[in-house]
């Protein structure tokens, strides 16, 4: 009678298990990243999204930089993860969100 398999583990960077999950969302969950609403990077107003990620910065208590460096972070960090997957207008909109987010924290040159 033959046996079962065992199953097989994918492994992960530096020989690790990979449990299946992405390495980014563990960051978000236990890094000292700030908490941010739902879906704000899903609109497609910069605006929105600048007000939204400037008014999570300040109330954040998980941040080590300033507000600004927080947001900004977060804003590049969710750009950079999402790269090619992420379409081309909502590059453009999370983009021009760099700009506005400039703006409302009066960071603009």
């Amino acid at each position: 009678m033959a046996r079962p398999r065992a199953k097989k583990h994918t492994v992960g960077r530096a020989g690790r298990k990979s449990s299946g999950r992405k390495w980014s969302a563990h960051v978000n969950e236990t890094s000292d990243a700030m908490d941010l609403r739902e879906g704000v990077f899903k609109s497609d107003d910069p605006e929105k999204i600048a007000r939204s990620l400037k008014r999570s910065a300040t109330k954040s208590r998980r941040k080590k930089g300033t507000p600004y460096q927080s947001a900004m972070s977060m804003l590049n960090f969710y750009i950079n993860r999402a790269g090619k997957n992420l379409p081309e207008k909502q590059q453009h909109v999370l983009e021009d969100a760099k700009g506005e987010l400039r703006k409302v924290f009066g960071r603009e040159e």
